[in-house]
Formats: structure tokens, C-alpha cells, sequence
């Protein structure tokens, strides 16, 4: 039986498949598009959906769409009613897009996959939420918990997962909402609404909590147990076209940055603030999951779930013996989240966590080590989104075909042994098994080779991932022994703001020798300190800086992904879910020592993560990257030729 998740008309559409409870494909629809945050229908993440089952939209036992479209709008004017007058303009601009499509999502869905009497099943917005976080987890039985912005109604949701059974036990309703209070600094700091609350938390270390009190005096009534009602007067989201008003803005002394213009110590003491107040709200509500449902462990999900530094204090700070995020935590992972509800609410669905009560990738007691070399216990590094590997992949033969038709200069690695050609202007073949198995000797100690000169490699290879992060799949990757690649990789690569962090990719069975993590982190989701063997301490100069004047100090043996505040948002890398990319660290690590690299999405700022070799060569192109490999070919940048009329070109590997 198929069920087609379906997220679309906010942000970050998707679409996810699943047969018989089992996760087969999922996808934001902004990858194939190219419009980042993409909020239409996901007709091209639907259909490569179907195309990776290969089965047609006849094949559906069901659509499931990822809330109720009926109970959303009624939210809507409820608020806007009373609200009134206020926030008229606002009420006209939504009530324009539900008359046309939002209120006809059934129709839609089955005009958009071209089966108009195609069963359309509905799932509530947490519940979507909770199920995304839950089913796919390692768990047997865990407390759940749903924080982002709104639904229908609920902001925040507690629930309880035991095999097949989620049951919800308490929530928080709108206005009042963690999510949208820090899409209120986001805003009121110059960044865009959902898209740049990740560039706030990354500014929080360059700051002091100087705000912290202010909020909790004047914003919100937090309450022990992590319940919270909002002030709404200093507010304009519930009928309004901003985030914030003038009472916000004379509360913090000014108007909202301008986007673009100088960053100062206020917004970075704001970022700060407003970071330390959503970890102590997230903290106070794990506390609480944890005493009313008594579990071991903790599922999260929701976009405010994204936020890595607060989930690394929960997982030190809270009783559970471990946490899973899901990947996708924002509205893009409710597609997955919908679909699995259905299957397991409506059609009895059967569930089997891969390791019954325990962790993802195996958990390690405090201050242990999994054994380098060493093979982990079964299931280790598997839960049932296998490693978030669920997009589209390219073979060697398609990537050859783009090449070849644009004579791209490439060097092919073969599979087989012998020096055979086959490539256009590159240098001949060069034997090494490049399979599946993931060792791929001679292409990976090349590409290791280059990476210990210096040099940054776009690595395209496999599936694509399923969120936000880039797991070694769409990657760019640097040495972090480099004091200069943080810098080199923000400004001459990405295009972005120089305070940015970069995260490492760390072999699983090596992260306890360079970071303070006692189990994995194969979704780039846990924050942590460096070890503290590998820091450096900062001189008495150093210590004394203030805001950006504390970037370029040197503090560890790896600077190129130790944050300022000697964190790091980590990812381990695991043989059992992506074979190629641990054989790639492992041969950085016997080359160098180090078996840590820098691991940045392969995009530049403003665009969507690279879904095709296309994509992929044209951002090779447009940024100071040196290499870039292709599945078993890799091209050097000093040999490529300009790159002209590239929006012109045909894109012939689309889906459709």
C-alpha cells in the first residue's frame, strides 16, 4: 500500500512516499525548482517520488495532506475578527489565496498528480509533527514533543509514542508561540522569517544575554513547567504584515535592523537573548515530558526542533538517556509525518524500531568512545529514515552524458580495474572499486589528497538528503586544520555572513576523541564542546574582544569548525548509511591525523541545496570552489571553460 504525504502553501514544500509503513522516497520541492523555501504545490518532489517507487499516481492507495486546511482557516477568523480593524490589508491578502486554492486542497492534489477522484486523507498540523518525530525514530516507546511556529491551533505539543500509538497529551495554542517568538527577533534582527532564524542562532555567541530578562519580564509568563503565555501587546503576527510593532521596538530601543546593513553588538546581544530564552523554555518543557510520561526517551520535531544548541542541552541537562530529532524537522518533514500518521492511525500499520530502546547508531556511556576501526552494533547509525538518504540520485552514466555534451574536461575513477579513457580532455581512467561498498580507494584518497593541499571540493554523491542539512551527499568540503577555510569558505565560496559557523563531519567512531559527545549525531542536530585537550587558550588580548572582533582567533587544533564559544554543531559519519563518504574521512584521517572535515551544504547563499549534476556544476562554476567530484568523476576548476549563457541551458536531466 502507498501513501503520497503531501506539505505545500506555506513554506518549504514536500513530498514523501511510503509503502507499507516503510520510508521510500522524500523531497522538498525547492531542489528541483530552485526557488529556496518553495511553498507551491510539490509536483516535482511528487513525482520523483513515484518515479523512485516506480509506480504512477493510479498506484496511490491515498494522498495525505500534512494539516487540516478547514480548522486553519477557521483560526484565521477567529484571529482576524478579533483583531478588527486592525490588520484589514493582512486579511485581504490571505483571504485572496484561501478563496483561490487553500480551501480546495483534495481538488488540487488530484489535478496536480492527474487522478482527480484520488482518495485525499487529512492529518493535523502537530500530529504531522509528532508522527514525523516518532515513527521514524529508533524508539519502541518515547515521550514526543512538536515546537514551531502554529498549525491549526497548537504551537507546541507534548505527546507519547508506544510501537504503532501516538496519543497526545497536553499543547499550547496560538498566539502563544515559542516559534514565532524568535521569528519575532529574527525579524526584528534584519533576517527573513523563516529562512534566517538559523543565522540568529549562530550570532548568539558573539553576544551577552543582556535582553534575556527583558523578555521574560515584558514579553512572555514563562512558568516552571515550560508553559508560557505572550504579551501580545508588543506583537503585530496575529493580524498584522510584520512580526513586531512600535511598543517592541521602543521596548528595545529602536526601529528593526535594516536586511543587509552593518551588523552591531545590539543585535548580537539580542540574538543572544533570545537564544537563551528558548533553551530555558525548551529545557523546562523536556523536564516536564520527561516527568509526566516517565520515558527514556525524547522524539522532537517542528522547525524550532532545528535549533542544534538547544537540543545538545537537553540531551546534557534533561533526565532522558537519549534524544532523536528528525531530520526534516520543519514543515517539509510533515509530508513524512502525515503519511506515517495515516498508515499507522487510519490502516493499523505495524511498526519495528531497527534496535528496540535504544539510540540511533548505539548509545556510549559518558565520556566513552566507540573503538576506532571498529564496527558498531547491529542497527548502529540506522533508524528507519535510513540516514535521511531519501532524494534523487545520479548514475555515473548520467553524469557522463552531461559531460560529454558539454565537453566538459573530467576525470573518470573506474569501477573496474585498467586505464581506459572515456572521458572528454581529462586525464585517463584510474582503477579503483568505486561501488556501492563505499571504498572506492584510489577516488577517495585522491580526493583526500586534494583536501589536505587545501583545496574545497563540491562532493556530490548518492542520494540526496531529505532537510535542511547537507550530510555528505550535496556537500562542499574543506581541511578544518585550516586557521583561513571558516573565512575562505564564507565569503569566496557561500557568500554569506563572515560570522557564520561551519560544522564538521567527524567519523562516528572517533567524535568522543575530538568533541564532548558520548553517542552519535548522524543528523547534524547536537551541539557540543570541542575537547578541551584540542583547545587552545586564548591570550588575554584575544579574551577581551568583543562581537565580530572575536572571529579570527585561533581556538582549537580544528578553527575551521570550532565556533567561538568552543561549540560545534555536529555530524558523525557512519559506514552503515553512507559508505563512500566515511572511506572519504578515512583517508583524510590516515593521511593527515585528523578524521574531522568541514561539511557545508553545497549551495551559495539565497539558493536551494543542489539536487542534480547540473545544479552542481553551475555552482562549481559561479564561486572559488577548486574541485568538484561527480559520483566517480572529478573535474578541476583551472581546467574548465568559462561558463557562458548558463541560464540557457536545457535541462535535460529534470524529472518531468
Amino acid at each position: 500500500m502507498y501513501l503520497l504525504g503531501i506539505s505545500a502553501f506555506y513554506h518549504d514544500s514536500a513530498a514523501a512516499l511510503i509503502r507499507d509503513g516503510e520510508i521510500v522516497a522524500a523531497a522538498q520541492e525547492e531542489r528541483f525548482t530552485r526557488k529556496k523555501h518553495d511553498h507551491r504545490f510539490p509536483i516535482h518532489a511528487a513525482r520523483y517520488c513515484l518515479k523512485e517507487a516506480g509506480i504512477g499516481p493510479g498506484d496511490l492507495e491515498a494522498a495525505v495532506f500534512y494539516e487540516k486546511p478547514l480548522a486553519k482557516f477557521e483560526r484565521l477568523l477567529e484571529t482576524y475578527l478579533a483583531y478588527a480593524p486592525a490588520g484589514f490589508s493582512s486579511f485581504l491578502m490571505a483571504m485572496q489565496l484561501w478563496l483561490k486554492e487553500k480551501l480546495y486542497i483534495g481538488e488540487i492534489i488530484g489535478r496536480e498528480l492527474g487522478r482527480p477522484h484520488l482518495k485525499v486523507l487529512y492529518a493535523e498540523h502537530h500530529e504531522s509533527h509528532l508522527a514525523s518525530a516518532f515513527f521514524p525514530s529508533p524508539f519502541s516507546e518515547a515521550a514526543v514533543m512538536s515546537i514551531d511556529g502554529v498549525g491549526e491551533w497548537s504551537t507546541t505539543a507534548l505527546g507519547i509514542g508506544r510501537n504503532e500509538r501516538l496519543e497526545l497529551l497536553s499543547e499550547i495554542k496560538f498566539p502563544h508561540s515559542l516559534g514565532l517568538l524568535y521569528s519575532a527577533f529574527t525579524y526584528y534582527t534584519g533576517f527573513k522569517v523563516n529562512s534566517g532564524e538559523y543565522k540568529v542562532m549562530g550570532l548568539a555567541p558573539y553576544g551577552e544575554p543582556k535582553y534575556a530578562n527583558t523578555i521574560l519580564d515584558h514579553l512572555m509568563d514563562l512558568k516552571e513547567d515550560g508553559s508560557f503565555r505572550m504579551n501580545m501587546d508588543y506583537f503585530n503576527y496575529p493580524a498584522g504584515l510584520t512580526m513586531t510593532n512600535e511598543r517592541f521596538h521602543r521596548l528595545f530601543g529602536g526601529p528593526p535592523r535594516e536586511p543587509e546593513s552593518q551588523l552591531t553588538q545590539k543585535e548580537m546581544d539580542l540574538a543572544r537573548s533570545v537564544q537563551a530564552v528558548t533553551e530555558e523554555i525548551m529545557i523546562r518543557l523536556a523536564r516536564t515530558a520527561h516527568r509526566q510520561t516517565g520515558m527514556r526517551h525524547l522524539c522532537l520535531a517542528g522547525g524550532v526542533a532545528l535549533n542544534c544548541v538547544a537540543n545538545g542541552r537537553i540531551l546534557r541537562e534533561c533526565s532522558f538517556d537519549d534524544i532523536w530529532i528528525q531530520p526534516a524537522a520543519g514543515d517539509a518533514g510533515s509530508a513524512l509525518g502525515a503519511a506515517l500518521a495515516v498508515w499507522h492511525r487510519q490502516y493499523s500499520g505495524r511498526r519495528e524500531p531497527p534496535v528496540s530502546g535504544e539510540p540511533a547508531g548505539g548509545s556510549l556511556k559518558p565520556g566513552g568512545s566507540l573503538k576506532p576501526g571498529g564496527s558498531l552494533k547491529a542497527g548502529a547509525g540506522l533508524d528507519l529514515q535510513r540516514g535521511s538518504f531519501l532524494g534523487p540520485a545520479y548514475s555515473n552514466a548520467e553524469i557522463e552524458a552531461f559531460l560529454l555534451a558539454r565537453n566538459l574536461p573530467y576525470r573518470k575513477f573506474l569501477v573496474t580495474g585498467g586505464n581506459t579513457g572515456g572521458n572528454t580532455g581529462g586525464d585517463t581512467g584510474v582503477a579503483g572499486d568505486t561501488g556501492d561498498t563505499g571504498r572506492g580507494e584510489a577516488l577517495v584518497d585522491h580526493v583526500a589528497g586534494l583536501l589536505e593541499s587545501g583545496a574545497v571540493v563540491g562532493w556530490f554523491h548518492g542520494r540526496m538528503e531529505f532537510g535542511p542539512r547537507a550530510l555528505g551527499s550535496r556537500s562542499i568540503l574543506g581541511d578544518p586544520r585550516s586557521p583561513a577555510m571558516q573565512a575562505t569558505m564564507n565569503l569566496k565560496i557561500k557568500f554569506r555572513e563572515s560570522f557564520r559557523p561551519f560544522a564538521p563531519s567527524v567519523l562516528a567512531e572517533h567524535v568522543n576523541e575530538y568533541f564532548e559527545l558520548d553517542r552519535p549525531s548522524p543528523y547534524m542536530l547536537l551541539v557540543a564542546g570541542i575537547q578541551k585537550s584540542r583547545r587552545r587558550e586564548m591570550t588575554a588580548e584575544e579574551q577581551a574582544r568583543w562581537g565580530i572582533g572575536k572571529l579570527n582567533a585561533v581556538r582549537s587544533d580544528i578553527p575551521a569548525v570550532t565556533h567561538v564559544d568552543y561549540s560545534a554543531r555536529i555530524q558523525t559519519v557512519h559506514r552503515e548509511t553512507n559508505p563512500r563518504y566515511h572511506a572519504l574521512i578515512d583517508a583524510f584521517r590516515r593521511r593527515t591525523g585528523c578524521a574531522v572535515l568541514v561539511n557545508t551544504s553545497f549551495n551559495v547563499r539565497g539558493e536551494p541545496i543542489v539536487c542534480s549534476p547540473e545544479d552542481a556544476y553551475r555552482c562549481f562554476m559561479r564561486t572559488n570552489m577548486d574541485y568538484l567530484v561527480l559520483e566517480d568523476c572529478v573535474l578541476s576548476k583551472a581546467e574548465q571553460p568559462p561558463l557562458e549563457n548558463d541560464t540557457d541551458w536545457k535541462k535535460e536531466f529534470e524529472l518531468d
